[in-house]
């Protein structure tokens, strides 16, 4: 599983944090939820769909999750009057490299496409605590030198936020981004509302302490639809008079993996490279134009411009980069083009 060093949450411990200390962790929030998203895109468009429509499926229900997780945490940070910082070129990670955000740098993420090897780092970053008895250690654990789960960070900074009380946020509400513009989002206004955002988070990446589901939606949290492809079913419940370990079994339909359905990509293709003046180099330019104008677009969301119309241009630019994305793994129309995209930050198309 993958770590956070203690000094994610510097200046969330003790009894009087400030709104400062939990703003940054909530931006490193922001970094660590969006770096997530161009590894899992990365393997998504990389699979022929026709020939494993369930492992797609279940990689993009993640993908969805994450961005509304990237949502929420910028809802709690503009509730404490803070500004998520989306538009611009450190937002972004470098591909092969650590995770942002304080993760400890044992674990190396590539762009990658999708295999069995590629999902056990997906599992790595999601995995919870204990994922066979669904338990988490205490956090005065991780508080004693240890590193902490994502899933702890985010409780340190739900505490944090308690103890700042009610007389931190905002009067009135700020740009927030609702439920009208993104299902299942919550408009931050006071430590009840932030808790709520918080424990959205948490429940969707690792489940509950007794369960695999999100009390939100009701599905399975990321770590355990990710088992289902290792697995080869789906999960399915057995009996609730059972232990908790035992309630649930990967028993379910067949969730079968094709080899043949991946798409032959490189591996971090900016490491690859492209040659310059190619077919490749020009498609990745214009990924990555696109890519840094849906951040930039998302920046503008996020600070104020929560409109549909803004919204609309987001999900405009989503669908770009998927088109084009999919066009460059796949080859189709142009077999010269058979590549991956290296999600840069790029604001000027060469």
């Amino acid at each position: 599983m993958i770590r956070l060093q203690r000094s994610s949450i510097q200046g969330l411990q003790g009894s009087a944090p400030t709104v400062q200390s939990v703003c940054a962790a909530l931006q490193q929030a922001v970094e660590l939820e969006h770096a997530t998203i161009p590894v899992y895109l990365y393997a998504l468009y990389s699979l022929d769909a026709a020939q494993n429509r369930e492992i797609a499926g279940i990689i993009q229900s993640v993908v969805i999750e994450e961005m509304l997780h990237m949502t929420l945490a910028s809802n709690v940070l503009n509730a404490l009057g803070g500004s998520p910082q989306i538009g611009q070129p450190g937002f972004v990670p470098t591909y092969p490299g650590p995770l942002p955000g304080g993760v400890e740098s044992s674990l190396i993420v590539n762009l990658a496409p999708f295999s069995m090897a590629q999902l056990q780092t997906f599992l790595d970053i999601e995995e919870p605590e204990d994922p066979i008895n669904y338990r988490a250690l205490p956090l005065a654990a991780a508080l004693e030198g240890a590193p902490i789960t994502i899933g702890q960070f985010y409780t340190a900074i739900s505490d944090a936020i308690a103890l700042l009380g009610n007389g931190a946020f905002v009067d009135p509400p700020r740009n927030q981004v609702g439920p009208d513009l993104m299902d299942e989002s919550v408009v931050v206004v006071d430590v009840a509302s932030a808790q709520q955002a918080i424990a959205t988070i948490i429940e969707q990446g690792e489940g509950t302490s007794t369960s695999p589901k999100e009390v939100v939606g009701g599905g399975y949290a990321h770590y355990y639809r990710f088992m289902q492809i290792q697995k080869g079913r789906l999960l399915v419940p057995v009996s609730p008079s059972l232990p908790p370990d035992a309630q649930y079994a990967y028993a379910g339909e067949p969730v079968p993996f094709n080899a043949e359905g991946v798409y032959a990509v490189p591996t971090n293709p900016k490491a690859a490279g492209y040659a310059a003046g190619s077919a490749q180099a020009f498609a990745n330019d214009n990924f990555n134009y696109t890519y840094t104008s849906l951040l930039l677009a998302l920046h503008a969301m996020f600070n104020g411009q929560a409109t549909q119309d803004q919204f609309n241009v987001a999900i405009g630019l989503m669908m770009s980069l998927k088109g084009q994305a999919k066009a460059m793994m796949s080859g189709i129309p142009n077999p010269a083009v058979l590549t991956g995209p290296s999600f840069e930050y790029q604001p000027v198309n060469p």
